[in-house]
C-alpha cells in the first residue's frame, strides 16, 4: 500500500484536510501533501499527537465514517501483562473553514490515573504550487510568520506585502503548558494537558483550527447538499450515486455573472478545489439531463471571468473563457499565472456548446438571453485570437510559463507524433476542431430561434460547413485511416493514435462512415484496455501505461467516447466501455478515479490507478451520468 493510500481525506465546503492513519499532519510535500487546506494554502501543516510522552498505538486505523469526518482509536503503550490504562477515541472532521478534533479519553481501570497529552502544531501557509513542485523555489521576499499565544490556543500569522493569512487554534479546555516544539521549526508549537480520570472515568478534549485566508472575512459559505433517494438496482445506478455525493463535495460557490453567488463543480481535490474552464464544462453537460442547474452555474461563473483584455502573462484576450482561476499567494503576486489563467483552447467552445445544450434541454431561453453578448464575445474569440481566421483552425502555442499544450491532455509530450515527439506551435488539436464545429452550428441556432438574428446564423453555419470540410481534407490519416492528434506549426499531421478522436463521434465534425470506423478501431486491444478507452494506443514508442496521457485511460475521456458511440449507434462498443468503467469503479467503493493506469485488464486483478490522480474528481464523478444518458440515446439502457 502506498503513502496516499493509507491517508485518510475529509471535504466539505471547500475546505479539506489529508491525515494519516492515526489522524496526523507531519508536512508531506510532494505528490501526496498532508494538511488543512482552504483557497489553495495549507492552514496546518503539523498535527501530532502524543500521549504519556510517546507516540500513541493506533488500534483502530482512522476511517471515513463520511466524506467529511473520520474516527480513529489509540492507546498509550502496553503489553498483554499491562494493557493500556486508558484508550483515546478520536473523532476529526472539517467544516466550512476549519478542522475540528474532539478526544474523549476513557479509563480502562477501576483506579484514578492522569493523561499526558502533547500535541505538536505548525501552520507553513504554503502554497499549492510549492507543494506539488518537486525541484522548483518559489521565493518569497519579506514573508514572515509568527505564533501567537493566546488564552485558550494559538494564532499563526503570515504576512507579505499586502498578503495577510491566519490559522486561529481553539482547545477546550484551554492547555496546561504552551512550549516550542523541539527539533521543529520556530513557529511550531507544543501544546500539553494533564488529565485526570477517575476510575473508568472520561475526559474530553476539543480542539478547533480555523484557517483564515486573505481576501475571506468569514468562513467560506455551507453549501446546500439536495437529498438523494439510495439506488441499490445495479452497479451503475451505485456509481451514478457515488458521483453525485462526490460532486455534492466538490461543490463551491463562485460569483455569477451579475455578481450573484453560484454553486459550481471545483475539478478535484487535492490540487485543483477551484473552479476550472474546461472540467467545470464538461461536468455540467454530463449533469445536464439530471441537473440543469448547474450549467446555469457554471455558465454564470465562467461568464464572469471571460477575458475583456489582451495580457500575455495569462493568456487573457478578449471573449477568452477562462481555463482555471486560484486564490493563493503565488497566484496573487503572480509567481504563478494562475490567477486567472486563459491557457485553454477548448474551453471557449465548449462555453458555447453548453449555453446552447442548456437551451435544448430545458426549453428554456432565459439564459441564452442573458448570455447573448457573452456568446457573441466568444464566437469572436474562436475566429480572431482563437485562430479560425488566420490559421482556418482553432490553434495554441506552447506557454513557455504555463501550459505547453492547452486542451485536455495538456501535460508536456502529450501532444506527439508516433516517435514521441512534442509538436510544435501553433497547434491545431483534433478534439478543439470538433468542439469549434458544434458550437458554431449550435451558437447559429440560438442565434436563430432565440436572439432572432437570421444573418448572423447563416454566417456561423457558413463557417461551422468550411470548417468541416476543410478538417477532413487535413486531419484524416489515409495509412491507419484515422484522423491525425493535431496539425503542427508546419501543418504536418501529428500521428500518434490517440483517443481524442472519439471526441470526433460526439461534436460530428467526422461523416457518418469515418466516425464509425472510428468508434470500432477506438475498441480494438491496443485502445481498450478491458477497464477504458486508452490517451494513446498501445504499442507505439511513446504509450507507457503510467503515463499521464499518453496511454493512462481516463473516465471522463471515455464518457465523451460514449456519447459519440451512442450518435453512431454503436451499441456493442457502448456497452463494452461501460462495462469496463462500471467494473472498475466497483473496485474502488463505486467511485471512479480521475485516471486509470493503461495496464489490460486480464493483466491485473484490479484498475491499477495513477499514482497522482485526483479523488474525488469532477469529471470522472459525472461520468456514470453520462454513460447513463448514452445508453439511453442508444436505446440499451
Amino acid at each position: 500500500m502506498t503513502p496516499a493510500d493509507q491517508r485518510v481525506q475529509l471535504v466539505r465546503d471547500a475546505t479539506f484536510a489529508r491525515l494519516d492513519a492515526a489522524g496526523g499532519i507531519s508536512g508531506l510535500r510532494g505528490t501526496a501533501p498532508d494538511g488543512l487546506f482552504l483557497r489553495d494554502a495549507r492552514h496546518l501543516s503539523r498535527w501530532q499527537l502524543t500521549v504519556d510522552g510517546a507516540a500513541p498505538v493506533t488500534l483502530v486505523p482512522a476511517a471515513e465514517e463520511d466524506d467529511h469526518g473520520a474516527r480513529s482509536v489509540l492507546t498509550p503503550e502496553g503489553t498483554r501483562d499491562n494493557p493500556p490504562a486508558y484508550t483515546v477515541f478520536r473523532h476529526q472532521s472539517v467544516t466550512a473553514g476549519a478542522f475540528t478534533e474532539r478526544l474523549r479519553l476513557v479509563n480502562n481501570r477501576p483506579d484514578a490515573v492522569t493523561a499526558r497529552l502533547d500535541l505538536t502544531v505548525d501552520c507553513d501557509f504554503a502554497d499549492l504550487f510549492e507543494l506539488r513542485a518537486d525541484d522548483r523555489h518559489y521565493p518569497k521576499p519579506d514573508g514572515t510568520r509568527e505564533t501567537h499565544t493566546t488564552p485558550d490556543g494559538l494564532l499563526f500569522d503570515y504576512r507579505r506585502a499586502d498578503w495577510h493569512a491566519r490559522t486561529a487554534l481553539t482547545c477546550r479546555p484551554a492547555p496546561d503548558a504552551t512550549a516550542p516544539a523541539h527539533g521543529e521549526p520556530p513557529t511550531a508549537r507544543t501544546l500539553t494537558w494533564w488529565l485526570d480520570l477517575k476510575g473508568q472515568g472520561e475526559a474530553e478534549l476539543e480542539l478547533t483550527a480555523r484557517a483564515r485566508p486573505p481576501g475571506l472575512t468569514a468562513p467560506p459559505p455551507a453549501v446546500a447538499r439536495p437529498r438523494r433517494e439510495t439506488e441499490t438496482a445495479d452497479d451503475l445506478a451505485r456509481t451514478c450515486d457515488r458521483g453525485l455525493a462526490d460532486l455534492d463535495l466538490l461543490t463551491i460557490t463562485a460569483a455569477g455573472v451579475d455578481g450573484e453567488e453560484v454553486h459550481v463543480p471545483a475539478a478535484g481535490i487535492p490540487w485543483f478545489l477551484t473552479l476550472f474552464g474546461r472540467d467545470s464544462l464538461l461536468t455540467s453537460y454530463f449533469l445536464l439531463p439530471y441537473r440543469p442547474g448547474t450549467a446555469a452555474a457554471t455558465l454564470s461563473a465562467l461568464a464572469a471571468t471571460q477575458g475583456g483584455r489582451h495580457d500575455a502573462y495569462s493568456g487573457e484576450q478578449p471573449g477568452r473563457i477562462v481555463h482555471e482561476t486560484r486564490h493563493g499567494e503565488l497566484a496573487h503576486f503572480r509567481q504563478v499565472p494562475y490567477g486567472r489563467y486563459y491557457g485553454a483552447v477548448d474551453a471557449t467552445p465548449l462555453f458555447l456548446v453548453l449555453l446552447h445544450a442548456h437551451h435544448e434541454t430545458t426549453g428554456d431561453p432565459a439564459l441564452a438571453v442573458r448570455l447573448e453578448r457573452h456568446a457573441r464575445r466568444a464566437v469572436d474569440w474562436m475566429l480572431t485570437d482563437g485562430g479560425l481566421d488566420r490559421h482556418g483552425y482553432l490553434v495554441y502555442s506552447p506557454d513557455p510559463g504555463g501550459l505547453v499544450n492547452q486542451n485536455w491532455k495538456d501535460s508536456a509530450g502529450a501532444v506527439c507524433f508516433t516517435d514521441g515527439t512534442q509538436a510544435g506551435g501553433p497547434i491545431a488539436v483534433s478534439e478543439a476542431q470538433g468542439y469549434a464545429y458544434d458550437a458554431l452550428r449550435r451558437t447559429a441556432d440560438l442565434a436563430e430561434h432565440v436572439w432572432h438574428d437570421s444573418a448572423y446564423a447563416g454566417r456561423l453555419r457558413d463557417r461551422a460547413a468550411e470548417l468541416r470540410r476543410r478538417f477532413a481534407e487535413d486531419f484524416w490519416m489515409a495509412g491507419p485511416g484515422f484522423p491525425a492528434l493535431a496539425l503542427d506549426g508546419a501543418g504536418r499531421q501529428v500521428d500518434a493514435l490517440a483517443s481524442d478522436a472519439g471526441h470526433l463521434l460526439w461534436s460530428g465534425i467526422l461523416d457518418d462512415d469515418r466516425a464509425r470506423r472510428v468508434g470500432e478501431r477506438l475498441l480494438e486491444p491496443d485502445f481498450f484496455s478491458g477497464w477504458a478507452i486508452r490517451t494513446l494506443a498501445a504499442g507505439q514508442r511513446p504509450y507507457h501505461p503510467l503515463s499521464y496521457h499518453r496511454g493512462s485511460a481516463w473516465p471522463h475521456d471515455n464518457a465523451v467516447i460514449a456519447l459519440g458511440l451512442a450518435r453512431q449507434g454503436l451499441t456493442e462498443q457502448l456497452r463494452a466501455v461501460t462495462d469496463g468503467l462500471v467494473a472498475a469503479a466497483a473496485h474502488h467503493g463505486h467511485r471512479l478515479p480521475e485516471v486509470i493506469a493503461g495496464y489490460d485488464r486480464a493483466a491485473t486483478p484490479g484498475p491499477v490507478p495513477y499514482p497522482h490522480s485526483c479523488s474525488p474528481q469532477a469529471w470522472a464523478a459525472a461520468t456514470p451520468l453520462a454513460l447513463r444518458t448514452a445508453l439511453r440515446e442508444a436505446g440499451a439502457e
